[in-house]
Parts: structure tokens; sequence; C-alpha cells
């Protein structure tokens, strides 16, 4: 048996929509691969009753599928569906890897970045590499046409994730069809502001590089309680704040010794809109790893 841990993902960062992502070091999920003549899924932990076994309909039989490679899976789930911190891609990207190794198909993270990126198709309808990629490399990650780049960022975040719930499909029904000229420049200079800040570990820079006037704004919407929680975390100290992902979660961007009170700050902003919440003081950090029992 084969165990792999991996990471929750915040995709998009603002200005970054559908090709920035980081890994992030906590929650994850934890998948163990057993050999069999078929694929069977079992599922534990956080939402686990709403993701279903069979795994024609779950994003990790997609995967055992795509490498040719059936298990006995058994998925415990550290990251919440529907949080927008990537929790389809952290089983996806978990099993790639254990299953990879099982079955020793000798596919670089690279190469099992689109592997991964099937499963994510059944979640969104298309395969979406911006939560897979982070998961399987760690770090911040570029995802376009010709490929991915990484860089080992380490910059302290922290994770809101309140009690409700905004689907993918929803989320990507609100992203308008046309941008403002105005609006597509500025926000290529932050997304480029953030990708410098990403390579010199400046959370000032990925804050100010995370402002997006196109898709963000539509997205916030569907949040009860956004723009209070966004203007606590700032408040309290936080260098940039973001829907994470489709949301519902939100991430602000910080120096490390503002971590607890910009958690502090988003609980009690939810809290003062009725919605309960947790949030992650946590950083950007590896991708999966593996452990051979």
């Amino acid at each position: 048996m084969l165990t792999v841990r991996a990471p929750a993902t915040s995709a998009n960062l603002g200005s970054g929509f559908d090709v920035f992502g980081v890994a992030l070091g906590t929650p994850a999920d934890v998948v163990r691969v057993k050999r069999a003549p078929e694929t069977t899924i079992t599922i534990t932990g956080a939402g686990s009753q709403y993701i279903p076994e069979d795994p024609e309909q779950n994003t990790v039989g997609a995967v055992a599928d795509a490498l040719d490679a059936p298990a006995h899976i058994k998925i415990d789930k550290g990251v919440r569906p529907s949080s927008g911190l990537g929790s389809s891609a952290a089983s996806a990207a978990a099993a790639a890897v254990a299953l990879n190794a099982l079955y020793d198909r000798g596919l670089s993270r690279e190469e099992l970045v689109p592997v991964a990126a099937e499963g994510e198709a059944l979640v969104s309808g298309e395969a979406h590499a911006d939560n897979v990629a982070p998961s399987l490399l760690g770090g911040f990650t570029v995802v376009t046409d010709d490929g991915v780049s990484q860089v080992d960022a380490r910059i302290p975040v922290v994770a809101c994730l309140p009690e409700t719930t905004v689907s993918t499909r929803d989320a990507r029904g609100v992203v308008p069809d046309t941008a403002s000229l105005e609006d597509v420049v500025d926000t290529v200079g932050n997304a480029a502001t953030l990708t410098v800040g990403m390579t010199r570990d400046d959370p000032e820079l990925v804050g100010r590089g995370m402002e997006d006037a196109i898709v963000t704004p539509e997205r916030t919407a569907l949040i009860d309680g956004y723009d209070q929680v966004r203007d606590a975390a700032l408040e309290a100290g936080a260098t940039g704040v973001t829907v994470s992902g489709a949301g519902p979660g939100v991430l602000a961007v910080c120096h490390r010794s503002d971590q607890r009170a910009i958690a502090g700050a988003m609980v009690d902003a939810f809290d003062s809109a009725g919605i309960e919440s947790r949030a992650y003081q946590t950083h950007i950090g590896e991708g999966a790893r593996l452990y051979r029992d």
C-alpha cells in the first residue's frame, strides 16, 4: 500500500484567473492505494457524505482510468468540497502520485498535471490544471497551454473558510464574457507584480498584485459577508485579500507576525454576518508527498 498527502490549493489569486495557483501548508487530503483487479473507492473525512464513491463519478476514478491503474483507493478528506481550496484537485493529485508509483508508470510530476486535471473535468466540466499543478508541484505555479512554471515561494497566508458553499459551475457562470481594455491592462500589470513578488517572497508585492477588476467582483457577490471580511483582514494587516478559487474561501496574504490577528478578524467578520467559519494560519508550501507503508 502507498500513501500520499496532497495539499489544499488556492487558484486564481485575483489577477491570475485560470492561470495562477499556490499550494497551502494545510489542510490536505490523504489517499491510500493498493493494487486491485478493478477500482473501488472509499471516502472518510470532511464532507465525505457528499462525494460519490462510484469511480465513474469521482475525480480519483478518472485518474485511475487515465493511468490504467486499477486499485482499492481510500480517501481521507481534509479539504472540504465546494470550499474554494481545491478539494477535488487534492484528491486527484494524491491519486496521480500514488498510482504512478504503485504501477511504476515513470511519469514526472509535470507529466502528471494533465492526468490529474482529467479528474477536475468531472467537477468543472473542463480539465483545468490551476489547482492540480500546485498540489502536485508545490509553491506558486503558472499554468498555460505550453506547460507549467513553478516557483518555490514561502509566503504566509490565512485561508478563511465559511460554512457556506459555492459550486465551481456556478462560479464559472458569473465570469464576464468581455472586459474593457483598461481593466485588462490593469489586470496584466497586477499579475506581473504578483509574479515578481512570488519570486522574491515579498508579501507586499504579492498582495498588491492580487487586485482584479474583471472576475473577482462578480464572484464576491456569491459570498455572503465577503466585503466585511476583506476589510477586516486588511485592517488587521493583510497585504492583499481575494476569493480563493471559486469561493467561498477567502485568501489573505500577510507577514507572519500578523497572521493571528488577521485570522481572528476574518472569523469575527464572518460571525458578524451570521456565518460560522474557520481560519487556517498557513503558508505557501510543498506539493504532494509520497509515503511507502
